[in-house]
This record gives C-alpha cells, sequence and structure tokens, in this order.
C-alpha cells in the first residue's frame, strides 16, 4: 500500500466532475473551473487528484498531474477484493464488498472510475454517507488501502494462512 511511480505504468484517466466557481466583479462575473479526476492502470495501482484553474482544460491537466503523484497499490484477488471493507473520509462513508465473478461493478459516479481504474471487476458498493464526489472518491480510496490479503495478514499476526482462513 505505498505510493508508485506514474512514468513506470500505462495510465488511464477519468474526468469524474467539473465544477464552477463565480466571482462577482465590477466588469460582472469571473468563472473559474474545479476538476476531479481518477487515473489508475487497470493493474492494481489507483491516484485520484483535483485541480483548479479559470480555464475546464487547464484544471483537468493539473489535476491529472496531481493524481499522477497520488498513485496507490491496491490488494486483487480473482478479479476482486479479499474481504469486505468500509472506507471512510469526512462525512463520506462507502461499503465494499467481494463479488463473485460476473457480477461486475456495482458502484456510482466517482466509487465506480476508482474500482474500474484500479482495475477489479466485480465489486458491490453501497455509498452509506455524503454523496459529495469529493468525498467518495476518497473513502473509497481510503477503503482500498486499508485491504489485506491472507498471506500479510498471517505474516502480521504470526500464524499460518489456513488459521486466518478457517479460524
Amino acid at each position: 500500500m505505498s505510493k508508485v511511480k506514474a512514468s513506470e505504468l500505462n495510465l488511464n484517466d477519468k474526468l469524474v466532475y467539473v465544477g464552477r466557481t463565480a466571482k462577482v466583479v465590477k466588469g460582472g462575473r469571473r468563472f473559474n473551473f474545479s476538476a476531479l479526476v481518477v487515473v489508475g492502470d487497470g493493474n492494481g495501482h489507483v491516484g485520484y487528484g483535483l485541480g483548479k484553474a479559470s480555464e475546464v482544460v487547464d484544471a483537468i491537466s493539473k489535476a491529472t498531474d496531481v493524481a499522477k503523484k497520488s498513485l496507490i497499490s491496491v490488494t486483487i484477488q480473482n478479479g476482486t477484493i479479499p474481504h469486505e471493507v468500509t472506507g471512510k473520509y469526512g462525512a463520506g462513508k462507502v461499503l465494499i464488498k467481494p463479488a463473485t465473478p460476473g457480477t461486475g461493478v456495482i458502484a456510482s459516479g466517482g466509487i465506480r472510475a476508482v474500482l474500474e481504474l484500479a482495475g477489479i471487476q466485480n465489486v458491490l458498493t453501497k455509498n452509506l454517507g455524503s454523496s459529495n464526489p469529493h468525498n467518495a472518491i476518497k473513502a473509497a480510496l481510503n477503503g482500498l488501502q486499508r485491504v489485506e490479503d491472507s498471506n500479510s495478514v498471517a505474516s502480521r499476526r504470526g500464524i499460518s494462512v489456513e488459521k486466518v482462513i478457517y479460524g
């Protein structure tokens, strides 16, 4: 679950949200834009970024650059996650559950983008808290960071893998 170098990966990006703010000045209104972008390689690496600028294109490019710097590693087993996890960030809360092959990605908005770009093909999710895309994405990434496979749990506890799986 450590940082990853973007230059070594073949990354795809997905624009999740574009926001517009207005500042009223003497001559009228000035608009600024914020963009939320998720990047991933489809093979266990994903990150997000927020960029702000006076033009949409500039905001998107800034967000993409930030996202490439914030890549994390995700544990994937057989196209899904090893166990159920709840990610939290602020008021955002996302439940992520493993699913059987053929289920697909059952998620909405930014959470779907995070899971697809991470390379997870079968998963069930439920957004339990805020529907704000910023908090939802951060909560999903928080949950994915906390996912562990049985080998790492067994080595941390100092017991066998069978003991972790079967109790």
